[in-house]
């Protein structure tokens, strides 16, 4: 099948480098989530998949995904909130064998959404800020977003927990900041806005707004431009 021009433009847009080596680490590919990916490469995916479809999609907010993890539950989990019914649910330390899964394989939360729970966890828009929601009390907070500063790589939020942490850490309202190690082993330098080459952990989904955001709002939420320049006049220096 020939590639479209929408294709063509699509991929020149948001291609990244190609990774040194092998981001699965052997754990497996087709039907398995995508692992090792920045907050960045995950953002620049959503902008691919809109050109690409002509629909509208990015990540979610922190606020979104707990709203869709929860599926109106109130509890620990979105079953409930006794951690031994967590493995039919979740794939996490007790029972991953030591790597991710294939997606869909265990039971839906009550909106029908699969691995809310554990497998990999999930970037969100949101910066990590312990104390963020504690400024939201007593007030009437519709989507409330913590945007990240463009310069500051760590410090971005993944829910959900993942195939290497306890229940605790699946739980509906647990929060993960990002931090340097998980580029520990990336030899490049300077090191990949794209990948992640100790984080098999965290992958991404991706949502698609009931209404369509203006330029402006979508815009909000785009890839960081700046930081994907420096990077390549940084990388093209060394040549």
């Amino acid at each position: 099948i020939e590639p479209t021009e929408q294709d063509r433009i699509a991929d020149a847009i948001t291609i990244p480098t190609k990774p040194y080596t092998d981001m699965t680490f052997g754990m497996g590919k087709e039907g398995y989530p995508a692992v090792c990916m920045t907050q960045l490469a995950a953002k620049m995916y959503c902008k691919w998949l809109s050109a690409k479809t002509g629909r509208y999609y990015r990540l979610p907010t922190e606020a979104e995904w707990e709203y869709a993890c929860r599926a109106g539950t109130t509890t620990a989990y979105s079953f409930g909130d006794d951690p031994k019914q967590l493995a039919e649910y979740a794939w996490f330390a007790d029972n991953s064998d030591d790597k991710y899964q294939k997606v869909g394989k265990k039971k839906p939360n009550p909106w029908g959404l699969h691995d809310m729970h554990g497998n990999v966890a999930e970037w969100v828009l949101d910066r990590y800020d312990p104390d963020f929601y504690k400024t939201l009390v007593g007030k009437k907070a519709v989507n409330p977003w913590n945007p990240p500063d463009p310069k500051q790589e760590w410090g971005r939020v993944v829910r959900g927990g993942s195939w290497t942490d306890d229940a605790d850490r699946l739980r509906s309202a647990a929060r993960t900041p990002s931090v340097k190690d998980w580029k520990m082993q990336d030899p490049q330098i300077p090191q990949s806005i794209w990948y992640l080459t100790d984080a098999n952990f965290v992958g991404f989904r991706v949502v698609r707004p009931l209404k369509l955001p203006t330029p402006e709002e979508a815009a909000k939420y785009d890839p960081e431009p700046e930081v994907v320049k420096e990077y390549r006049e940084a990388h093209a220096n060394k040549m």
